[in-house]
């Protein structure tokens, strides 16, 4: 018999608001595969038109992300990092598959093993979009785990919204929100958030993206010191002195993603705000355990609820 396809949902946010954590809880459901940072793991999404091939497709998915190959470059390591110490790429992070950094590392303890199960598998996969391959590719992640169904979550997803809705109309969407200015501090803190901020400067100011810049490509004198093979820990530390910045960052996100839910609702949405999670763990999380259908949410929400724990508040100056 042919396998039945999963139930497919993904979780849209900006990042810094709890949506790990929702990442973690759905993990704790035992029929649920919690797929973390896929999505933007795989991004940009500029060639998601494309028709590719299977070989295409897995030499992305295998190949290091330049944006976290810079990070472990400087000594700054993505904080969600799960990759083992014992692995087979240890010892040189900076070429670590894009696809072990976090999305496979999360899913089993023996990620290495997994992704030479996907390695074998996923360039058979035939001639198709993109966002076909992506479906593909978590269905059959889910199959491999016993699972029935995914839920995918990818810190700053909000940036590439449009592509999702159109990529998987049938999907459930969790959009889960946090007030801006919480958010905001928490990146000017986080590596990766600062290197995303940098990016979205570089093509906003100059139209280049500093990770894919075409050969004679120009940047302005004070952006030239961030460019990748420049950067250094304390110049990326320093950005996050001006939390100003991340409230810019969040407007962005935020519109990117609102505009998208305007354009092309979902057929099935559920808003969600950090704040409200955090005052009713156990009613909140039923709710969602209900929208992604569960079989026993409110027993899962009672389950999981205690680890919902407000964060303690911190002081980020913001420079005059």
């Amino acid at each position: 018999m042919p396998t039945p396809t999963p139930g497919r949902a993904i979780v849209i946010s900006n990042g810094r608001c709890g949506s790990t954590l929702l990442s973690d809880l759905i993990h704790s459901e035992p029929e649920t595969l919690s797929v973390q940072e896929f999505f933007m793991s795989v991004a940009p999404w500029s060639a998601s038109g494309d028709v590719v091939d299977g070989a295409a497709y897995w030499r992305v998915l295998s190949s290091p992300k330049p944006e976290v190959a810079t990070l472990f470059r400087i000594g700054l390591p993505p904080k969600e990092l799960h990759y083992p110490a014992g692995g087979r790429w240890a010892g040189d992070m900076v070429e670590l598959p894009r696809i072990l950094a976090i999305t496979l590392s999360k899913i089993s303890d023996d990620p290495d093993a997994l992704f030479d199960v996907l390695a074998e598998r996923v360039p058979a996969f035939p001639v198709q979009s993109i966002a076909a391959h992506h479906r593909m590719f978590l269905d059959l992640l889910t199959e491999l785990t016993g699972k029935r169904r995914w839920v995918e979550r990818s810190g700053g997803s909000s940036n590439v919204t449009p592509y999702l809705l159109r990529g998987f109309p049938e999907a459930r969407i969790v959009y889960l929100t946090r007030d801006r200015e919480a958010i905001a501090k928490s990146m000017s803190r986080h590596p990766s958030f600062q290197l995303i901020q940098l990016r979205v400067e570089f093509i906003g100011r100059c139209g280049v993206d500093p990770f894919r810049m075409e050969p004679g490509a120009t940047v302005p004198d004070d952006l030239a010191p961030y460019l990748p093979d420049r950067l250094t820990a304390a110049r990326l530390r320093e950005r996050g002195n001006d939390v100003r910045r991340y409230l810019g960052l969040c407007a962005f996100l935020t519109s990117q993603a609102e505009q998208a839910l305007e354009d092309s609702p979902p057929e099935h949405l559920l808003r969600m705000r950090y704040e409200e999670l955090v005052a009713d763990p156990v009613g909140e999380l039923e709710r969602l355990g209900a929208f992604l259908q569960f079989d026993d949410p409110r027993s899962w929400a009672r389950q999981v609820a205690g680890r919902v724990v407000a964060p303690a508040p911190k002081t980020v100056p913001v420079a005059a």
